[in-house]
């Protein structure tokens, strides 16, 4: 099963769709898992269109509610478990302490999260944890393409996942940060 993994969209209010490279990125996943700071509703309307949407509510998703959206969800993927929620800063603390303070103390093969807006890919104790910073407003820089995650999970529970940019906005070069994960390889940075 290969999952889309966004997070803080914070969708601009000039735009009433979302990015062409959005698309383009997700094309052929069969599930996206957006961890929060959606911003607008219409962006999970749009994100179904591709594909089944689980979302964690982000800090600024307020004032509105959407069935899709719980402060921390848990899906159960070919035998393996999933959490999301948006924010667990400082990332690096024990996998067990973010365990236990954010994912409900759930027992968990792979934890998603948000919030900072800087991708990370991480396998610890026994646990794949990302983040896959903002697909719009990376590293907290102006509305630009930044970076989204995709997790291929295979029946006999192998784990690929990667971080990849998902293209350039003209006069603002995207910071983002790719990285990928497999059994054989851990986790590595592409620059």
């Amino acid at each position: 099963m290969l999952i889309g993994v966004l997070s803080d969209t914070h969708q601009p209010n000039d735009r009433q769709t979302i990015w062409d490279e959005l698309h383009a990125a997700f094309k052929g996943v069969d599930l996206i898992l957006h961890g929060g700071d959606i911003h607008a509703p219409g962006i999970l309307d749009a994100l179904q269109e591709i594909a089944p949407v689980i979302a964690a509510r982000g800090n600024h998703d307020v004032g509105w509610n959407d069935r899709r959206m719980k402060a921390v969800q848990f899906v159960d993927v070919e035998g393996l478990r999933i959490g999301i929620t948006h924010a667990i800063e400082p990332e690096d603390r024990p996998i067990d302490v973010l365990r236990r303070m954010y994912y409900k103390d759930e027992a968990l093969d792979i934890m998603v999260s948000g919030d900072s807006h800087i991708e990370r890919l991480d396998y610890r104790s026994g646990v794949l944890q990302m983040n896959p910073g903002s697909p719009t407003l990376s590293h907290h820089r102006s509305t630009r393409l930044g970076t989204v995650g995709l997790i291929d999970i295979g029946p006999d529970r192998r784990v690929e996942a990667r971080i990849v940019r998902i293209g350039e906005t003209e006069g603002k070069k995207n910071p983002g940060v790719e990285f990928s994960f497999t059994p054989e390889t851990g986790v590595v940075c592409l620059g």
